[in-house]
């Protein structure tokens, strides 16, 4: 387990927000990470205890309890409900989660338990259309951890926000879902962001530029669902990368396809601005706060890629362009937006497998771009995960 530590002492920076490591703080790392050796040590102690392997109406809870129930087997005596559950997922199983075992095997192990830091941050570059103002905006990163438990494809966690609890109130909020098999993936988001951002205005006119570290006027929600198909699903397994369920053998892509529908609440309040900056820039920069609402619907049609480096080191690489309708919200204040969504998802994946245990690096980066007649600006979301976890 020292390369665990190794790996989560690595990571102090990005769970703490990038504040200041203290010895204090390394102190009560160690004492966490103790607490987490010795609850695994007690997951394998309970796993490997002798039980009574008769198969009689009883024996799927025994096995069930120490992680040794074989799923694929008809023999096993289960409840009438449950064996109602199970006749469903063995069908669902085979229809849409059966692979070519000369690139895909099962892990063989049902139960992940999984420690997480994800940090994120949204960024927005643009200009008015009616003067020479641009507006850099780049939120403060957003950082936090969780502990995660999956059982097959059921998953329960739970999450502390390690920059609402710095800032002593909360600021910011983002809620993932996904859900991956061989033939499709789907995944839906909620994010609400209203902490400071640094801004950086600039006038082409006249050459000045002025950095705000904490501007406040920047307000931002969003949320969507995706949705998209793999194509040669039978050789290409997207949860070997980011699900940690599956061993992808050989090296392997797939194309895909699907659909995105994404709302999004964006407002710049330019009057929150120093008046220094107010007072050198033109007024019809900031005359009026601009609010964006909009919804978006979009086709995808993307590419995937999973190279096997070695026996133990996987990287994907997934880019998704998506493309659609773009309807303008009456209430927003902005009086027409072209009609076309242009869009583009990237993520890029690499994980470490060694016996039961893995370490996986994320990265997630969504791209869009909004044109109307008095603005135009491209907005990002830039997402990171990194993890340690252990199957059994």
């Amino acid at each position: 387990m020292r390369w665990c530590h190794f790996i989560l002492l690595l990571m102090l920076p990005l769970l703490l927000g990038a504040q200041e490591v203290t010895e204090d703080t390394v102190v009560h790392m160690n004492k966490v990470q103790r607490l987490k050796q010795r609850a695994v040590e007690r997951i394998h102690e309970k796993m490997n205890e002798p039980y009574d392997t008769i198969h009689d109406s009883g024996y799927w809870w025994r096995a069930l309890k120490h992680g040794h129930v074989d799923f694929t087997s008809g023999t096993i005596h289960y409840p009438k409900f449950i064996r109602f559950c199970w006749r469903t997922y063995m069908w669902g199983d085979k229809t849409f989660n059966s692979y070519d075992t000369s690139y895909v095997v099962s892990t063989g192990k049902n139960w992940k338990l999984m420690f997480k830091s994800n940090n994120w941050n949204d960024t927005y570059r643009g200009e008015p259309t009616v003067n020479d103002i641009q507006i850099d905006l780049r939120s403060k990163l957003t950082a936090n951890v969780g502990l995660q438990l999956s059982f097959m494809a059921v998953s329960v966690g739970y999450t502390l926000g390690i920059t609402n609890l710095i800032n002593g109130e909360k600021v910011s909020k983002k809620l993932d879902f996904s859900f991956t098999c061989a033939r499709f993936a789907a995944d839906a988001y909620y994010m609400e962001n209203s902490s400071t951002s640094t801004a950086r205005v600039t006038d082409k006119g006249t050459g000045g530029k002025w950095t705000i570290k904490d501007f406040g006027g920047l307000h931002r929600k969003s949320y969507g669902l995706s949705a998209y198909y793999f194509f040669n699903n039978r050789r290409y397994a997207q949860a070997a990368a980011y699900c940690f369920s599956k061993y992808q053998k050989r090296s392997a892509g797939s194309w895909l396809a699907g659909f995105c529908l994404q709302h999004r609440d964006m407002s710049i309040a330019m009057d929150e601005l120093p008046q220094f900056v107010l007072d050198n820039i033109p007024s019809d920069g900031y005359g009026e706060v601009p609010h964006f609402l909009y919804n978006d619907y979009c086709l995808l049609v993307g590419y995937g890629h999973n190279w096997v480096l070695s026996r133990k080191w996987l990287l994907n690489l997934t880019v998704t362009p998506y493309v659609g309708y773009r309807h303008l919200i009456a209430t927003s204040n902005e009086d027409r937006a072209s009609a076309w969504s242009l869009n583009l998802r990237a993520r890029m994946g690499a994980v470490y497998n060694h016996k039961q245990y893995f370490v996986g690096l994320q990265s997630f980066g969504d791209f869009h771009r909004y044109k109307s007649q008095k603005h135009h600006f491209i907005g990002s979301l830039l997402d990171f995960n990194a993890l340690v976890g252990i199957r059994f």
